[in-house]
């Protein structure tokens, strides 16, 4: 038998009015990589803050090595050997490599820069990862400095590493780079704990996966047991026959439709130009790979990026739009393809973020009163089964499926003729992402015309009708009825309009 390294037994978790975990049990073997899974407010977070020190469970015991042990505080968690490393870098990238992997080491002792730099790169030569120990971390890529991190909870001698959806903001490449150190790690006995939402991913790397739902655990499983649709399943609690029930497949022809938006040669400050245009009731799409213009363009359309030249025709009309404001007045909305940065913010209740829009469109000096806000938070928290534990709730402490519902209902609340989303579904749960994507195509039988961004092909053959696929920051083709296939657009995005 696997030796059991962490035993986490009938944890509960309550916050006022949640229970947010109850008698959850996990297991870590010495030497695995184990997928923590479940849709966003499953649990998976809350029990992540539990184990490292983060929140003090109200019921449960934990044990490491056999030895029962109490963590109440990240300190605690430390001293025993688990280390954590976060989506968010929480590194200082004006330090250098070095100086990352010991900060707070040090205790008050007089640091030998030449020593600390020497043992920093011999880690770093150790684990294959491409950094010197003098470089500057900011000028490493996100996948580099996530490395650097993992390296500073090796040297710190960790024997439980948690790994929080590390690769969300990694191309393929990089993935392939963070896999192959989580795999050497796991040769040398390190047991890994992988929460993410790629469930390719899942099963190219993990070992075993463990299901909450609801904050109670639903199963633990061997990889090899439990198909991926299975595994859908478990985590949304129903079969999931209605992802084939959306579009893919399904030829749409909007040639003969109403244009509502029409640019030509839009150009942007970010050096790229382009003709663009969408139908009435239309769902389509930018793809292409990361750093190809895909975001680059919609900004462009929704003026968040400074307009540098091109014409624009909304309804057939000559229109100006070089800020967001105008584009709003024009009826388009825009969910941006980062919500931390660019779409929530944090410290304000659900309620308020959600008329944000709205008010900044009838301007600040009509004020939509305390009523009318607290209706439509109300209507919008219910149409979009947005779960929070009341409109009041300050949106940061959301999960961050339900934080792009809010978004969503932000910009529905307009009422908008056009509605633009970068990456809706990045970073959120597998139901979510299905009520997002079924959403898309009931707002375009209802006449909005929507354009999708996923870094997942197939999400977008689901939603789309129509694709424009981009690289280097130029369209190099136009992908629609029977050519709207994955092999086509990869296709098309490595050797330009076929």
């Amino acid at each position: 038998m696997e030796h059991e390294l962490l035993e986490m037994r009938n944890i509960s978790k309550i916050f006022p009015g949640v229970k947010a975990l109850s008698n959850v049990d996990f297991t870590l073997r010495k030497g695995e990589i184990h997928a923590l899974m479940g849709e966003n407010g499953a649990g998976k977070s809350t029990l992540i803050k539990v184990l490292t020190g983060v929140y003090q469970m109200d019921g449960g015991e934990i044990s490491v090595d056999g030895d029962k042990i109490s963590i109440r505080s990240p300190q605690d968690a430390q001293n025993n050997g688990i280390s954590t490393v976060y989506q968010e870098i929480t590194l200082c990238p004006n330090l250098t490599v070095a100086e990352n992997m010991y900060i707070g080491r040090e205790n008050g002792v007089l640091v030998n820069h030449k020593s600390r730099e020497k043992s920093a790169d011999k880690i770093l030569q150790e684990l294959g990862i491409p950094a010197r120990s003098t470089q500057q971390l900011g000028s490493c890529s996100l996948a580099v400095q996530q490395m650097v991190a993992i390296a500073r909870a090796v040297d710190m001698k960790c024997k439980v590493l948690i790994l929080d959806e590390p690769t969300s903001s990694l191309d393929d490449k990089e993935v392939n780079m963070l896999f192959k150190l989580m795999r050497d790690l796991k040769a040398q006995g390190v047991g890994i704990i992988f929460v993410t939402h790629f469930l390719e991913q899942v099963y190219e790397v993990c070992d075993r996966i463990t299901v909450l739902r609801n904050g109670e655990l639903v199963g633990e499983y061997l990889i090899e047991d439990l198909p991926q649709v299975e595994l859908v399943a478990k985590m949304i609690g129903k079969d999931l026959d209605e992802l084939s029930s959306l579009s893919e497949g399904e030829e749409k022809n909007y040639d003969n439709a109403e244009v509502f938006y029409e640019a030509t040669n839009l150009s942007s400050s970010d050096a790229l130009s382009f003709d663009f245009k969408i139908h009435k009731g239309e769902v389509n799409g930018f793809t292409g790979l990361l750093g190809s213009g895909r975001s680059e363009s919609v900004r462009a359309i929704f003026g968040a990026d400074k307009v540098t030249g091109g014409t624009v025709k909304i309804k057939g009309e000559d229109v100006k739009v070089t800020k967001p404001l105008d584009a709003m007045k024009h009826g388009i909305g825009y969910l941006a393809e980062d919500r931390k940065r660019d779409g929530i913010i944090a410290d304000l209740s659900v309620r308020e973020n959600i008329i944000l829009a709205l008010q900044v469109m009838k301007g600040f000096f009509k004020p939509i009163s305390r009523s009318e806000a607290e209706a439509f938070a109300d209507e919008y928290i219910k149409v979009l089964n947005i779960k929070t534990a009341s409109r009041e709730t300050p949106i940061g402490s959301l999960s961050g499926g339900n934080q792009q519902k809010v978004i969503l209902a932000r910009w529905l609340l307009t009422h908008p003729d056009y509605l633009i989303l970068d990456e809706p579904t990045r970073g959120i749960d597998v139901g979510t992402k299905l009520e997002i994507q079924k959403l898309v195509l009931k707002l375009a039988e209802e006449g909005v015309s929507v354009t999708f961004i996923s870094s997942e092909v197939e999400e977008m053959l689901r939603t789309c009708s129509r694709l424009i696929v981009m690289r280097d920051r130029h369209i190099v083709g136009e992908l629609k009825g029977k050519d709207l296939n994955q092999a086509q657009v990869m296709k098309t995005i490595a050797g330009g309009e076929s």
